[in-house]
């Protein structure tokens, strides 16, 4: 019998009628449809965006950026537009011109050309783009084409023509007539900033710091974003009152234009030379940008380099350069260091030499040669070398010590002996004129010659003095002052002259007058010589406190400012300043480790003042000054049986010096034995 089917359970049917009703609306469906609003709602957004954005600049529109930008200063903005405008609308002649002109201001003197070459391609006239080429001739290391091609200019381009024509004039050694084709310019055209930049420029290149900063000035005047005409009054205003006050010149030129080349270049130098080394990178990694490959960028990163004592990198930046900077003093100088440092001698000498050869009256340069020979056998040519500086009374412990060990091995032993007594007592004359190796005569033809180069002047002034017809030699210094009144060289030589002839307060004027044009260290130490011999101890101080604000890294400064210090009863400042100075300059002056130990006794420091005195003592031990300090740095460690010894022996080398006659007194005798 068949059993009826159970009924369903209500709850089970009202279940399944529920999940049956619901399909349609579960997580997943609510999840895609989501999805396809939210692109939806995406979609229109980008719609209504790009109905809404502005239409790409027209090639017109770049091209009027472009001017507007080169008129306020900004090259690289002007040439971006002017590139883009040119890519735009590649058959506009004008456009290529105007790009060539944005390439010129950058110094891209090949890309210009190539510019100019589109621009006549399609069918600009070639007769409006002489001056232009003569620009791009003139980058390029052509300055008979570039004079070519601003004769072929037209006459509504005289101004630009000209300004070309003067600096490939001075790109070939003719700077006076560069000059005189300047100062017509300016005085047909007086508001021409840019002829007032370059008439700036080629002064300073000659030497006429005062010129130049008239026409600095006016060039700023006129244009005062102008990043060449800041970047040249940076340059100037370094050269006469210094370092520091450079910098914002420099940084408004870079307001201008960030990337601007030059003010790069002379901004990133003047940091490195302040101290700011990781700023000076910044600057360098910036001229990289703007001008890849920079010999100048790789140049000073090499010196930042071998300032931090690596030799490596500073030898592998150098090598970037190229050998395009070979000819440079600081090339010179930075090549042979690293090439002596690694004991490549010959090298070293053939760096050093080269730059002797440029600056003959380069003292510092003359050690470093004579070193190298010396080091490479060649004793007779490091003797050759260092004749100049021997015959001086002031030569320096360290010249007379090379001298004296290079007349050993040549055999000159009576010599050598007196050249290690003079470099061991330490004394040395008044500094006197730099002696010329030429004849007088050969002097005179030779200025002759080159009647408008002051130059040739000064060696016959320097000629006449060290030969002893100082008379002479004041009359023709005071001669050159009056036609280059702007020249610090000129009012160097001048003072120089006036000291020679014992007239200390006129040479004193004579020096302020050329540290107005430029304050570097061989002005402050004339200066300081004169106000000492005058008794201005005040104008003394505040002349050192001046250059120091200016030029904190400064070794002779700070030597000076240390030893000034120690003698005014500031031990604890004297210290700070004569370590400083020891950490950059080494451990190699006697003077210095002197006083060092002088003041360390002062602390009672006496461990301390006594590794400096031995340390003086063994570089100069025939110095009255160093034997001196290294007793007192003795009495300081308690030894005062060596102490009296030292002050003896002091005593005996100069017995007229009452302060070291003093220490001998304070000491007494010894006690006698029992």
């Amino acid at each position: 019998m068949n059993e009826p089917r159970p009924s369903r359970y209500p709850l089970l049917r009202r279940r399944r009628r529920t999940r049956g009703a619901r399909r349609l609306w579960r997580p997943g469906t609510r999840l895609r449809l989501g999805i396809v609003l939210a692109i939806a709602l995406i979609v229109l957004a980008a719609v209504v965006t790009l109905a809404r954005r502005p239409s790409p600049p027209s090639a017109n529109q770049l091209f009027a950026r472009s001017l507007a930008a080169l008129e306020r200063g900004n090259i690289h903005a002007s040439y971006a537009d002017a590139q883009a405008a040119a890519r735009a609308a590649p058959r506009a002649g004008i456009i290529q011109a105007v790009l060539a002109r944005t390439l010129i201001d950058l110094g891209e003197g090949g890309a210009a050309e190539a510019a100019l070459d589109r621009a006549v391609a399609v069918g600009f006239p070639n007769t409006r783009l002489h001056q232009l080429r003569a620009a791009a001739s003139l980058l390029q290391g052509d300055p008979d084409t570039a004079l070519s091609h601003v004769a072929q200019a037209a006459p509504r381009y005289a101004n630009y023509a000209s300004r070309v024509r003067a600096r490939a004039l001075a790109a070939k050694g003719q700077g006076a007539d560069a000059q005189v084709e300047l100062g017509d310019l300016v005085a047909r055209s007086p508001g021409d900033a840019a002829a007032w930049t370059d008439l700036g420029r080629i002064r300073l290149s000659a030497g006429e710091v005062g010129g130049a900063a008239f026409a600095g000035a006016q060039a700023v005047r006129l244009a005062p974003r102008d990043p060449a005409a800041l970047t040249l009054q940076g340059e100037i205003v370094r050269s006469r009152y210094g370092l520091v006050a450079a910098l914002p010149w420099f940084e408004a030129a870079l307001r201008s234009d960030a990337y601007y080349h030059p003010a790069l270049i002379e901004y990133a130098g003047t940091l490195g030379d302040v101290g700011r080394a990781a700023d000076a990178v910044t600057a360098t990694r910036r001229a990289l940008v703007s001008r890849p490959g920079s010999q100048q960028a790789y140049y000073l990163q090499a010196v930042i380099a071998a300032r931090a004592g690596n030799r490596v990198l500073a030898r592998r930046l150098l090598q970037l350069t190229g050998g395009v900077l070979g000819d440079t003093p600081g090339a010179m100088l930075l090549d042979g260091a690293l090439a002596f440092a690694d004991r490549q001698d010959e090298q070293a000498a053939g760096s050093w030499r080269r730059l002797v050869a440029a600056q003959p009256m380069n003292v510092a340069a003359r050690r470093l040669l004579a070193n190298a020979l010396l080091r490479s056998g060649d004793a007779a040519g490091a003797l050759g070398v260092m004749a100049p500086i021997v015959l001086r009374g002031d030569a320096d412990a360290y010249t007379l010590r090379l001298a004296s060990r290079a007349s050993a091995i040549l055999g000159h032993h009576a010599q050598a002996s007196q050249l290690l007594d003079r470099a061991a007592s330490g004394q040395r004359d008044p500094s006197a004129i730099f002696r010329s190796a030429d004849a007088l005569g050969a002097l005179q033809a030779e200025a002759s010659r080159a009647a408008g180069d002051p130059t040739y002047a000064l060696g016959v002034i320097r000629g006449l003095a060290s030969g002893g017809n100082v008379s002479q030699a004041v009359s023709q210094a005071r001669a050159l002052v009056t036609a280059t009144p702007g020249a610090p060289a000129a009012q160097l030589a001048y003072g120089d002259t006036l000291v020679a002839s014992g007239r200390y307060a006129e040479a004193v004027t004579a020096y302020g007058r050329a540290a107005d044009l430029s304050f570097d260290e061989p002005v402050l130490l004339r200066l300081l010589d004169g106000y000492g011999r005058l008794g201005r101890a005040r104008d003394a101080a505040a002349t050192l406190a001046l250059y120091l604000s200016q030029n904190p890294q400064s070794i002779v400064g700070g030597r000076v400012l240390g030893a000034w210090q120690l003698g005014g009863g500031e031990v604890g400042a004297a210290i700070e300043t004569l370590e400083g100075v020891r950490v950059r300059a080494g451990d190699r002056d006697a003077g210095l480790l002197a006083d060092l130990a002088m003041a360390y006794a002062q602390i009672g420091e006496g461990a301390v003042a006594r590794i400096y005195g031995r340390a003086a003592y063994a570089l100069s031990p025939m110095s009255a000054a160093v034997t001196d300090a290294y007793g007192v740095a003795l009495v300081a460690a308690g030894d005062k049986n060596g102490a009296r010894q030292l002050f003896d022996k002091a005593v005996a080398l100069a017995p007229d010096d009452a302060v070291i006659r003093a220490h001998r007194a304070e000491i007494g005798e010894a006690a006698p034995a029992r």
